[in-house]
């Protein structure tokens, strides 16, 4: 034991000696490490804020997409494929108890983008045309007046609730409730458009409190509006882009979902249920297929930074190639009083297991770093982004640089122990 210490100091000090040399050799074991820590840290961190936006929603909620999906995909309707398989008739038997036993609220949606203006001032926004019912499925929150009420939604009155940007930029007095403002009509509505109808007139009758981004989408910069409205004068169409039902428990969730399938394959005359025109989700549903999504990038992510450990593995294997050749002189001098190829093989091996030791530790203390700076800037700029450094991550990035080490090291190590000790004192 005393022998081998007395190696590795004596390997340390010829490291110390080259210092130039050695900085540049660990430098890429330090970028490696540096780089699965923070790719790996990046990963958890997307994942959480994606997880996270998605739970905002509340975990008692069933949401029904028009067109069929597989269990681990979304259904096409997700990107933006128009399906007209889901009708407000399919929404108004939900809302039955007797079908529906445990739904508590049902809410139909359409959306799209239009023009809001108020005298001079205008806004380019999103709506979300709905029922009255909507606060009881969404808990939304009114700092303002208050959300249409159900009898306001199924008679289609010309009233609006406002995100709170969108009151802002319309209203900076702050005088919005009883005003009205005027949606322009947008070309995708043909019918309208060739009447020369140019705007709707809405009476303003809420504002949503202050909400920030839930499940990707800006709640302040949004308006709502009747469902009828929106379908007929805006979208012109007479389908549902979605449907979402409260649930009175979490623990129901699941018997909801197989009572709105078995309620809407009636519906649609359905059956055989691998014919199903529509897709029933919950929040565990949609939060599998994230986390399956996102654990398959960070692996790809991770493998794609071990790359980088790779090079670094290499560069180590050339320094130390050119170091046995500069230092051939000296193995012949050992060997010749004494030193073994065993003695010969350990002072190189270690020599690039301390380089890559070295490299780990430094490349783990700045990826953790980066990580920590990157998290907290994504935290400043609004996003709920969490501090993530996997005990995994750590771990893996010390035994690769530690194999690397061995490994691109022990080459080397056994040519300059294969040394003939008469050549290499003749080695110029």
């Amino acid at each position: 034991m005393k022998h081998l210490i007395k190696e590795i100091k004596s390997t340390a000090k010829d490291l110390l000696a080259r210092k130039g040399r050695s900085f540049l050799t660990i430098l890429g074991i330090v970028i490696g490490v540096a780089g699965v820590i923070i790719i790996m840290s990046l990963g958890a961190g997307a994942q959480s804020l994606v997880l996270g936006q998605i739970t905002k929603l509340g975990t008692d909620m069933v949401g029904v997409l028009p067109g069929k999906s597989n269990d681990s995909g979304p259904p096409a309707a997700v990107f933006g494929v128009q399906i007209k398989t889901l009708t407000n008739h399919d929404a108004e038997t939900l809302r039955d108890k007797g079908k529906v036993p445990y739904a508590t609220a049902v809410a139909s949606f359409v959306s799209g983008n239009v023009t809001i203006v108020s005298g001079k001032e205008s806004v380019d926004t999103s709506f979300v045309a709905t029922d009255g019912t909507y606060p009881k499925v969404q808990n939304v929150e009114i700092e303002k007046g208050q959300f249409f009420t159900e009898e306001e939604g199924s008679a289609g009155d010309n009233v609006i609730v406002l995100g709170y940007d969108v009151a802002t930029a319309l209203f900076p007095n702050g005088n919005e409730i009883g005003q009205v403002v005027k949606i322009k009509i947008p070309n995708n509505n043909p019918a309208l458009v060739k009447q020369d109808v140019g705007s709707i007139p809405f009476r303003v009758v809420g504002v949503q409190k202050k909400m920030g981004t839930v499940a990707f989408q800006n709640q302040d910069d949004q308006v709502f509006i009747p469902l009828k409205i929106g379908q007929r004068q805006l979208l012109g169409i007479d389908y549902l882009q979605f449907i979402r039902i409260k649930v009175d428990n979490t623990e129901n969730v699941k018997t909801t979902m197989e009572d709105v399938r078995r309620v809407l394959r009636e519906e649609h005359h359905i059956t055989d249920v691998n014919n199903d025109d529509f897709s029933v989700r919950d929040l565990a549903d949609v939060i599998k297929i994230l986390t399956n999504i996102t654990d398959t990038l960070k692996i790809f992510l991770g493998l794609m930074a071990g790359i980088s450990l790779l090079v670094g593995g290499i560069g180590i294997m050339n320094i130390m190639l050119v170091n046995v050749s500069e230092r051939t002189r000296e193995i012949g001098l050992r060997k010749a009083i004494g030193a073994t190829r065993r003695n010969i093989r350990n002072q190189f091996l270690f020599e690039s297991i301390i380089l890559t030791m070295v490299g780990g530790v430094v490349g783990i203390l700045f990826g953790v770093l980066v990580s920590y700076l990157i998290a907290l800037g994504a935290r400043l700029a609004g996003y709920d982004w969490a501090f993530i450094i996997s005990p995994f991550a750590i771990i893996l990035a010390v035994l690769v640089s530690v194999s690397i080490g061995i490994i691109f090291g022990l080459y080397p190590a056994l040519k300059a122990a294969k040394l003939d000790p008469i050549n290499a004192l003749r080695y110029e």
